[in-house]
């Protein structure tokens, strides 16, 4: 089955209306009945900003990457897409083709 990745790349300490960024889009995205959704942490990157990030036994805050991936149908995904951005709006986000193998909830 093809659909289509969507992946927004954020760091630990964004935020949305209180809440840390990934948290709220993950949440955003159950509630939009996107197929699934996954935060992912990072052990170290950079961005727009060329500055990186990365653990270290010395600093209190690590400030680390967090990708998050939703998968669905091209549709769905661009259908919520201006409110993610809204969300995030200084954030790079991507979509990709992807091939489902496995895992697909029937209806």
């Amino acid at each position: 089955m093809q659909s289509k990745i969507l992946t927004i790349y954020l760091s630990e300490n964004d935020t949305y209306k209180g809440k840390s960024a990934h948290q709220a889009i993950i949440e955003f995205l159950l509630e939009n009945d996107v197929a699934g959704a996954t935060a992912i942490r990072g052990i170290e990157g950079y961005g727009v900003h060329s500055v990186i990030h990365k653990t270290s036994i010395l600093r209190l805050g690590m400030n680390l990457p967090i990708i998050v991936q939703a998968v669905d149908e091209e549709d769905k995904l661009r259908n919520i897409l201006p409110k993610l951005k809204e969300m995030v709006p200084d954030e790079l986000i991507v979509m990709q083709d992807v091939e489902i193998l496995a895992g697909h909830k029937r209806d």
